[in-house]
């Protein structure tokens, strides 16, 4: 492996040479936004970074579009992880890392402060239009949603949740910048509150999860005939971590409103609520009373751990900003990646199940420690050995990233296609290139 020595002084992944001067633009998390002045000549970007973005959209398009057909990739019911329930913490994992050069310079913490929470502000609103319910199906032309009825929560959301907490520990939760970093104690030491806040996120998930009291509760669900269920869901528990009275979703119900939840949970294709599971089908005649009742994978609580998921990579982030050599980088990647993962599957091994719905410890360990082993292959081909060009297509993807989320995976480009049309609905551009009808 190459000795090489690369110093670090720019935002969004960008690697100056040494004796250049640093002028860090505004960066939108996990957007591979690029500005002119990254793209001044003798700037490089840390390319690895862009194609770690990359290879995880084209993972969520793939998981999206061919879930459905083979569903060992698609997201899993309940407990254990498919192919599909890696996506989300991976990017979260780059957020993280990103978060690590955007606010690497803090001589005005209030002013970071302030940027930081307009960013957040921005993402949390786009994924409450794009996620919420304002925008049509692919199928039905309506446009508009029912404010009583609005999903709140969502990917974006989520997101939006993430990068602001986690930014505000970059911010406020760090050593002081005098002095070098040159060993693992003294990284550790420099970012220790960012660590303990990571411990007390996962400490008061844990807390909420087992030890919170469910009661029973209960919903309403109408059918397309407008013909009213009532439902009463069993519960008198506390640490129950199955579908229907778990805290996770409790907490939703209580301080969201039920009405506000996903109406399409990944659970109604568990074998207690579809006779074709792993795939969705009709309800069995026994099917528990929380089958069509909301859950959202995307909920309160578990963003506590979607947040340790971010602050993971963020210390990534601040790997490449204070070791130089790629053998130091490499090393101090893989060690508490490895670490991540044996903690994670000695966890799911005891009988905490990797579970992506409740986003529970075992989760995050291991999507945590797959994204750092799976960054560092990817800097040790790209940035390393310089395997550039044939993950060009990847590289622009991850530049785009949040773009292509838009577009693909909240059905913007599908929607436009669809509505626009000549006369009568199905008369679509859709219909032009042979995929409607």
């Amino acid at each position: 492996m190459s000795a090489a020595k690369i110093v670090v002084h720019g935002c969004a992944g960008r690697e100056l040479r040494e004796g250049e001067e640093e002028h860090c633009p505004d960066v939108e998390a996990g957007s591979g936004a690029v500005s002119a002045q990254e793209a001044a000549p003798g700037r490089e970007r840390l390319v690895s970074l862009d194609v770690f973005r990359g290879i995880t959209v084209a993972l969520m398009i793939i998981v999206d579009d061919v879930g459905g057909l083979v569903p060992k990739i698609s997201h899993s019911p309940w407990d254990g992880v498919t192919l599909a329930d890696f996506v989300f913490p991976f990017f979260l994992f780059a957020v993280g890392v990103s978060l690590a050069f955007a606010y690497k310079r803090r001589s005005d913490r209030v002013s970071a402060t302030k940027k930081a929470v307009l960013r957040a502000t921005k993402l949390f609103l786009t994924g409450l239009l794009l996620q919420g319910g304002f925008l049509h199906n692919i199928h039905d032309l309506t446009y508009g949603v029912d404010i009583s009825k609005i999903r709140l929560m969502g990917v974006l959301q989520r997101i939006a949740v993430s990068y602001l907490v986690v930014a505000l520990c970059e911010i406020w939760l760090r050593g002081g910048d005098e002095g070098g970093i040159g060993s693992g104690y003294t990284i550790i030491r420099k970012y220790r509150l960012q660590m303990f806040a990571g411990i007390f996120l996962m400490a008061t998930y844990t807390m909420i999860l087992y030890g919170l009291h469910v009661p029973d509760w209960e919903y309403d669900t109408t059918s397309p005939d407008s013909t009213t269920k009532h439902f009463v869901v069993a519960c008198d528990v506390r640490g129950h971590t199955g579908p229907g009275c778990n805290a996770v979703g409790m907490i939703d119900r209580s301080v969201l409103g039920i009405q506000h939840l996903y109406t399409r949970p990944v659970y109604l294709k568990t074998e207690w609520c579809s006779i074709d599971s792993p795939g969705n089908g009709p309800l069995p005649s026994d099917a528990p009373a929380w089958c069509e009742a909301p859950f959202d994978p995307e909920g309160l609580l578990s963003s506590l751990m979607a947040i340790v998921t971010c602050l993971i990579g963020l210390q990534f982030g601040h790997v490449i900003v204070h070791f130089k050599g790629h053998d130091e980088r490499m090393v101090r990647w893989s060690i508490p990646a490895l670490s991540l993962l044996a903690l994670g599957f000695t966890l799911n091994l005891f009988g905490m199940h990797m579970n992506k719905s409740l986003y529970n410890l075992s989760y995050t360990y291991v999507t945590g420690g797959a994204a750092g082993l799976f960054f560092a292959g990817i800097y040790l081909l790209v940035d390393v050995y310089g395997y550039k060009r044939p993950i060009l297509p990847m590289e622009w993807m991850g530049k785009h990233a949040l773009m292509i989320f838009v577009l693909v995976a909240c059905n913007v480009a599908p929607i436009l296609l669809q509505g626009l049309y000549w006369r009568v609905p199905n008369n679509s551009l859709l219909k032009l290139i042979g995929a409607g009808g």
